[in-house]
Parts: structure tokens; C-alpha cells; sequence
């Protein structure tokens, strides 16, 4: 049995626990979740406070960016999960492993990252400085 430091994810979500084709910073909130021993765990529920932040200016703000980042970066998240993301995705892969999933379905979704987590624990080993975007659609990893 393998025992590894869990991997902290974001899942960019709707208020009704669905994936949608919105930027990651558009979510109404993230649902973190934990791998450890190759199994999700639900750790919390984060409300996103930042949905609007800055917005007035620019869509997609820098600041709004650097926001996200740093709540996500609080809780230990080391990789995003999303339909899409923005114009931040070049601030975003400093810190994080984003990866684009096509579903809307959390377990589907789940089901995805467990088949692929290999591959995510690779890239994070690399410690690179900018992580590679993923893509998972399907089941297949891109």
C-alpha cells in the first residue's frame, strides 16, 4: 500500500455542486477535496468571496487572480479543477496544476482524476516553474 502525501484539490463548482463552462475564478464556490492512498476525501467548501472582485475594472483582473490564488494556496490545493479557465491561467500554473474536465458530474470528475493521479503526481514532482495544463475527457488524460 502506497502512503503519500495527500494532493489537495480545488473543484470550481456551482451552487448546485455542478462543474459549468465558466472560468475558474467564476465559480460560486470550491469543493476541496484530499488523495490520499488513491482515494477522494471531502475536506470543505469554500464560498468564493472573489467571484466579483475587481471586475469593475477588467474581467478576469490580475487581482482577482492573485486573490484566488492566495485562499487556494492557504488551504494546501495543489491542483484546479475546472470546464475552463481565463486569462489568469498564466498566474494560475505557477502554483497549481490546472486541469480541464469536460463533465459536469463530481463523481464522474472523481472517477477521471483517480485514473489519471499518476500522472498528476509526477508533474507535482517535477516542481517545475510552471505546471502543465491537463485535460480530461472522457477518462483520458491530455
Amino acid at each position: 500500500m502506497e502512503n503519500t502525501n495527500p494532493i489537495r484539490f480545488a473543484f470550481a463548482v456551482n451552487n448546485q455542486n455542478l462543474f459549468q463552462k465558466k472560468h475558474f475564478g467564476d465559480a460560486d464556490k470550491y469543493l476541496i477535496y484530499e488523495i490520499i492512498d488513491d482515494e477522494f476525501s471531502s475536506i470543505n467548501e469554500e464560498v468564493n468571496i472573489f467571484k466579483n472582485y475587481d471586475e469593475s475594472n477588467e474581467h478576469g483582473s490580475k487581482k482577482k487572480g492573485e486573490a484566488i490564488i492566495e485562499l487556494l494556496k492557504s488551504k494546501g490545493v495543489k491542483v484546479l479543477v475546472s470546464q475552463q479557465f481565463g486569462r489568469n491561467i498564466k498566474l494560475v500554473n505557477q502554483h497549481f496544476i490546472p486541469v480541464i474536465v469536460s463533465n459536469n458530474s463530481i463523481n464522474d470528475i472523481k472517477q477521471g482524476l483517480l485514473k489519471q493521479v499518476k500522472w498528476i503526481k509526477d508533474e507535482l514532482a517535477i516542481k517545475r516553474d510552471n505546471y502543465m495544463l491537463f485535460k480530461i475527457g472522457d477518462g483520458a488524460l491530455k
